[in-house]
């Protein structure tokens, strides 16, 4: 491995644990080795020397998986490939509105050189754009705040490059916007958590940056009342709403616990708020459409504040982007990353909430997340953390149980954007339609015969 990347590039032994524990410290395991590649046919090399002495492979980017997709098996017969160091922006054409970046680009730096271009990357997944990279980000299908308007991962992409699992490089890195010559490729690569083959570069679509913002946070009554309010805002205000964003009363206690420079966005407590905010390309106020809006609305909202300055905005940002860090700190829960319609998104909470309180008198639920596109990361703990540690090792298949039960029944699904990794690979076949699974299984025979990439994590 040393004679295809170099020495330097090859961590064995203790200097590379720290590359097999995932992000949350849930999931850790043993490798061969961890690779570092600098390019595209070094990733293909490597490929080639792990398929033909049968050494499975474990793609990685910023390693911030967070259902264990990232990191190897506890056997230690897996080679990580971590594509950091392959961080190149390899062309922007702001014309075009399309840039290629590779894989270990982060998502902040992709951001970043768009706006050097006066251009909008819109992916935006809160407190770890400094750290997770578009390889993974793509791979995983990731969503974040700006889904309402942009779309997932998959929208924003145009093309691809990938290391198939006997090395041969499949390019795909058109920046074409119509390209009707057979199926569409790239679409079995992202979302594949690395199963399938290595993305190691991509096309992105670039979007106007926008000259003008309007932030809100709104105290509502319930969640039922966040639909409804979701369902006026885009009736009067269109697609300039870029998010919106739901957080419960529990959320904001452990940030405020947590986080120094946080605080109460009002002068009472609430059980519910929401941060929303409008965009425009056009240099124009938005904080009276905003505040029209809100004022035709009619019951529901309590009491809401608006700006237009950036760093007023933050500061109710900050609540939102920093609830997965207060929780982490708190210990460990019993996580869910649910999708239902919109429209069932106050049922659900309702429905499980109480189901689970019912089940479980004193639990604490985090409910937050992107009520906009009916995304809600569903959150269950004890405050208790000597009772937490028990309740999670003996409960958390019927905790599960009982919120998938509940989504399964609005049709909905129980993995919206962090993917399936090791944490719901066998759930998964509970929910999933059979005929969908046995399709997925031929897909990944057809590419992966071998069975080398990325065991044991999706499938």
């Amino acid at each position: 491995m040393s004679a295809l990347i170099g020495r330097d590039a090859v961590l064995v032994g203790e200097s590379a644990a720290k590359y097999c524990t995932d992000w949350r410290g849930r999931y850790s395991g043993n490798a061969l080795a961890v690779v570092f590649p600098s390019g595209t046919l070094q990733v293909a090399e490597v490929v080639k020397l792990c398929a033909a002495n049968q050494i499975a492979i474990v793609p990685q980017g910023g390693n911030t998986s967070l259902c264990g997709g990232s990191v190897p098996l506890q056997q230690g017969e897996q080679v990580v490939l971590n594509l950091s160091r392959m961080n190149q922006i390899r062309a922007i054409d702001p014309t075009n509105y399309t840039m290629i970046v590779e894989a270990g680009c982060t998502q902040a730096s992709v951001r970043d050189a768009a706006e050097k271009h006066d251009r909008l990357f819109p992916l935006a997944l809160t407190a770890i754009a400094s750290h997770c990279e578009i390889g993974g980000n793509l791979s995983t299908n990731a969503g974040g705040i700006g889904v309402l308007r942009y779309g997932n991962a998959r929208d924003l992409v145009l093309g691809l490059e990938v290391v198939l699992p006997d090395g041969r490089v499949w390019n795909g890195l058109r920046s074409l916007r119509k390209d009707n010559s057979g199926y569409d490729l790239k679409h079995l690569f992202i979302g594949a958590e690395g199963t399938l083959g290595i993305i190691t570069a991509a096309v992105l679509k670039l979007f106007p940056r926008p000259k003008s913002e309007a932030t809100a946070c709104v105290a509502v009554r319930d969640p039922a009342a966040a639909v409804a309010f979701l369902s006026h805002l885009r009736a009067t205000c269109g697609d300039k709403i870029s998010a919106f964003e739901i957080i419960s009363r529990s959320c904001l206690d452990l940030v405020f616990k947590h986080i120094p420079d946080t605080s109460e966005p009002f002068k009472r407590k609430h059980e519910w708020i929401i941060i929303t905010q409008l965009a425009d390309v056009l240099p124009v106020p938005l904080d009276a459409a905003l505040r029209d809006s809100l004022r035709t609305f009619g019951d529901g909202v309590i009491e809401f504040e608006i700006t237009t300055n950036n760093d007023h905005g933050e500061r109710w940002w900050k609540l939102r982007k920093n609830i997965s860090e207060a929780q982490k700190r708190e210990g460990v829960s019993i996580k869910h990353d649910i999708a239902v319609p919109i429209s069932r998104v106050a049922e659900f909470i309702a429905r499980a909430d109480a189901a689970l309180h019912k089940a479980y008198p004193g639990i604490r639920i985090v409910a937050f997340g992107h009520m906009g596109d009916g995304n809600i990361h569903y959150n269950t703990s004890m405050p208790d953390a000597a009772h937490n540690k028990t309740f999670i090792a003996q409960q958390e298949d019927k905790v599960n149980m009982l919120v998938y039960s509940v989504v399964h029944e609005f049709n909905g699904s129980i993995s919206a954007e962090h993917g399936l990794g090791q944490l719901k690979r066998d759930t998964i076949r509970e929910y999933k339609d059979p005929l969908e699974l046995e399709l997925m299984h031929t897909i990944k025979q057809a590419l992966d015969p071998q069975g080398l990439m990325n065991p044991g994590k999706v499938l």
